[in-house]
């Protein structure tokens, strides 16, 4: 045989192996798609109101837009959740609501969990026999989710509940039961969790310290609320950011890659309830996609902010509206926009007349503790929101030194530019030298007053779902997006590009958030 033939023969040869590899891959990534179809389950859309918040619209053909997800955890005994949750099957009840906004640049994020005690107004909802109840008004906020009393909840309510409430249109909803949160858990090999005590009581054994959960340990840590911390749902909520921090930390460590991501969809998938826009596996695939480069610095969780009411809870106001607003106008926790470059405008805590000189990618990544020096809740959490909107990136906080009366900064010699500028962020802070610490550690002090300001700008009640919006503007999109003189936000010029809103943060917000970089171990309880 002639050496050009032999070269013809292993061609064809290379040629079909190539075609049968492809084939095989693809007929085994059709196979693993159509398992994964099969896994998941749909709720009605019928359920779902019919007036409702504008969808959001983009600030520019092909740009993206803001994206709101509604998180439930179910507690339902049913399909063999009973062997992790204990008791008996019956009526699932969701103790757990976080709503995620995705904010447009797809880069930053903020879950905002709502206590499942919080007096609300339950609108009209859809039953099982197809008939729709009557609006009720003062009712705690998780009873939305057994309206109808089906084994399965009724997510569609709770999703028309939270519209209803915050004046924003859910995207998406996804219910998680005992089963999904030990098989993710289990899939991603544990994820690392801070007990604040030995738990000894009602089927659930835990002991004190930061330890890696997973299966039956994992749903123990999120369930639990008696006998562990401060023994109340606030509490309890704390724990399941922090512990959802921990996993989306574990995840991106891992990377997106099919050996990480396929056995936590299957995990995944087995245990959900999704709307129809994520019923399929290629649109839950696509859905992980889009957000896969939010950094874990740029996801905060912020608790809606609340009050004790007898034994149950009410919002607090004016700040619980501030933040509802603050989501529909697509703006961080302290005011700023992230359309565009997905970075914030300048500093709440800076002189607004006075430019900021951008941050180089070595001072941006300057470690950064902050510390409250106080004992105030949040305090701390409000001094890293104004170090993340100046631009720094390497943040975490310190666990908290009681006090401290001036607020100071301490740095490394070898930092003393970038900590210049942290200096100007708290107007009367003491630089104080910290030869060979390697960073900077922000103490805040009694004379900080970052997180004791309301955002009068963003103080307006929410309005009705579909209200108060101008034809065509979306709920969730920038103001600049709105036609100019239409939708502008009360106290800004119509038309005007969304940036940094005076004042800092609302205490109410301030004091309930925590960013998913946060030591694990820190703020678990709400005293």
């Amino acid at each position: 045989m002639s050496s050009s033939a032999r070269r013809r023969r292993y061609l064809r040869t290379a040629i079909g192996l190539a075609a049968a590899l492809v084939l095989s891959v693809a007929g085994a990534g059709a196979w693993f798609y159509h398992r994964l179809d099969n896994n998941i389950t749909t709720f009605d859309p019928g359920g779902v109101a019919t007036e409702r918040p504008p969808a959001a619209v983009p600030a520019s053909p092909g740009a993206q837009v803001p994206v709101n997800v509604l998180l439930l955890g179910s507690d339902t005994r049913d399909g063999g959740n009973d062997s992790l949750g204990g008791g008996d099957e019956g009526v699932g009840h969701s103790d757990t609501a976080i709503l995620v906004h995705i904010y447009a640049d797809h880069k930053h994020a903020v879950g905002v969990s709502i206590p499942r005690d919080t007096l609300v107004t339950i609108p009209s909802c859809k039953l099982p026999n197809g008939s729709w109840t009557t609006p009720k008004n003062d009712q705690m906020f998780n009873s939305a989710f057994t309206v109808g009393l089906a084994e399965s909840g009724n997510p569609a309510c709770t999703q028309n509940t939270v519209e209803k409430l915050t004046g924003l249109r859910i995207d998406h909803t996804v219910v998680v039961d005992f089963k999904g949160a030990a098989a993710m858990s289990d899939a991603v090999g544990g994820v690392e969790a801070c007990v604040p005590n030995d738990v000894n009581q009602f089927g659930i054994h835990l002991k004190k310290g930061l330890q890696k959960l997973s299966g039956q340990s994992a749903v123990d840590y999120l369930r639990a609320r008696h006998g562990i911390g401060d023994n109340s749902d606030i509490g309890r909520m704390k724990r399941q950011q922090a512990f959802l921090s921990s996993m989306i930390k574990k995840v991106q460590g891992q990377g997106f890659s099919l050996p990480t991501l396929l056995p936590l969809a299957d995990a995944a998938t087995k245990s959900l309830t999704v709307d129809e826009g994520l019923g399929t596996a290629m649109k839950l695939v696509d859905f992980a996609r889009s957000i896969q480069d939010i950094k874990l610095s740029d996801v905060s969780f912020v608790t809606a902010p609340w009050r004790f009411a007898g034994e149950r809870v009410r919002l607090v106001q004016p700040d619980a509206d501030a933040l509802w607003k603050l989501l529909r106008e697509d703006r961080t926790l302290d005011g700023q926009s992230t359309s565009g470059t997905g970075q914030v405008t300048s500093s709440p805590g800076a002189d607004p007349g006075a430019p900021a000189t951008p941050l180089t990618p070595e001072q941006a990544a300057a470690p950064i503790t902050v510390v409250n020096g106080v004992g105030t809740p949040g305090l701390a959490g409000s001094g890293a929101e104004t170090l993340k909107a100046r631009g720094f990136r390497s943040i975490t906080l310190g666990p908290n030194s009681p006090g401290q009366q001036a607020t100071q900064v301490s740095y490394d010699p070898a930092l003393k530019a970038v900590a210049d500028q942290v200096v100007a962020l708290f107007p009367g802070a003491k630089a104080v030298e910290e030869p060979g610490s390697g960073a900077i550690t922000v103490a805040l002090g009694a004379d900080y007053r970052g997180a004791g300001t309301r955002l009068d700008a963003v103080a307006a009640p929410s309005p009705e779902p579909g209200a108060g919006t101008a034809p065509g503007a979306a709920a969730g999109a920038p103001a600049a997006a709105a036609p100019a003189g239409a939708g502008a936000a009360p106290g800004a010029t119509a038309g005007s590009t969304p940036g940094a809103l005076p004042g800092g943060v609302p205490t109410g917000i301030a004091e309930n958030t925590r960013t998913a970089d946060t030591d694990p171990c820190a703020n678990l309880t709400f005293g």
